[in-house]
């Protein structure tokens, strides 16, 4: 756990000291000590100050939010291949998203592809929209209904609505509006910038631990409900708090960085290879460490040097993920 932690600063400073232009350590550190002195070179400080500390403070913030959500949902649904999109909340954000993209775009004659930083707003507020009004009909559901199977069922319809609409809006829309909508699907740390990082970066920081509170039930549940209403758990009650909470997680996230896939699956898996547990006293703040860590070294490698721009971050989650999820999983049989 102390090695997870530490991983977390020298894997930050990687992603200041690396890029397509390369910054001396030396000169990160002034910059970021003193953020508002004039000596440092004025490239090198736009470039710490308003794109790669940004980018790193969203990558961590992200991958621990996913991580967490994803433990949180394989417990509360006994299904190890279970997500962060498993209730339908991401496709439900990307449903917001492209009403204001490309339904806005067809009336308003492609105008929100061009918006800059509002249209980035708008695109948070829509995709918040989106997943809360799903997560508050997923909550309300986990009270009426007693198995979990129904609430994965109703993710999975939710999921296809979502895709059927956006295939008809898609249909009607340009090619510009089409393309800025699949850009925006491929995930981005970059995309939170200026204020919006302190408010993604404060949320997430009050979520967390919050979450961290639900180790108790959760380990109830890993006995089975049965066993978990013997012990005097208030099932409803619990898993409500539960799906709330990964929900919530899940929906800022996307909101701000897009459907980043495969953290949220991958990383409870590599922790319960690693500590060899399934007690969530130990996997909850592991999965928050290691999910940081995970999306700190896809965030490095989607800005290589060399690359002009940056790589799509779900593409690398997935190649640099899957391959190390797999080495824990056959390495312990």
């Amino acid at each position: 756990m102390t090695f997870l932690l530490l991983l977390i600063p020298l894997f930050a400073m990687l992603n200041m000291v690396m890029g397509s232009v390369a910054i001396p350590i030396s000169e990160v550190f002034d910059i970021l000590l003193h953020p508002s002195s004039s000596a440092a070179d004025k490239v090198h400080h736009i470039i710490i100050l308003h794109t790669r500390l940004p980018q790193t403070l969203t990558a961590i913030a992200c991958g621990a939010g996913l991580a967490v959500a994803g433990l949180e949902m394989q417990t509360v649904f006994h299904n190890p291949l279970a997500g962060p999109s498993v209730l339908g909340i991401s496709s439900a954000a990307s449903l917001g998203v492209a009403f204001v993209v490309l339904l806005s775009g067809t009336i308003g004659g492609g105008v929100m592809s061009q918006f800059g930083i509002f249209g980035n707003t708008a695109l948070t507020l829509a995709a918040i929209s989106g997943a809360l009004a799903v997560m508050a009909l997923i909550v309300y559901l986990s009270q009426k209904v007693e198995g979990n199977v129904t609430l994965l069922i109703v993710g999975v319809m939710i999921g296809y609505i979502a895709s059927a609409i956006i295939g008809v809006l898609k249909y009607f829309s340009s090619e510009e509006d089409i393309r800025a909508y699949v850009i925006w699907g491929l995930g981005s740390f970059a995309r939170v910038t200026g204020g919006q990082v302190y408010v993604f970066v404060g949320l997430m920081a009050v979520l967390l631990p919050l979450s961290m509170l639900l180790a108790k039930p959760l380990n109830m549940l890993l006995l089975g409900e049965q066993y978990a209403l013997n012990l005097g758990l208030n099932l409803r009650r619990s898993r409500m708090l539960i799906i709330a909470s990964a929900g919530i997680l899940v929906a800022i996230v996307t909101a701000y960085c897009g459907p980043i896939m495969f953290l949220g699956l991958a990383v409870p898996h590599i922790c319960r290879g690693l500590f060899g547990t399934a007690d969530h006293r130990v996997l909850l703040p592991s999965t928050l460490l290691a999910g940081a860590n995970l999306a700190l070294i896809c965030n490095l490698i989607a800005r290589l040097p060399g690359f002009e721009g940056a790589l799509p971050i779900n593409s690398v989650t997935a190649l640099i993920g899957a391959p190390v999820a797999l080495w824990v999983l056959l390495s312990r049989k």
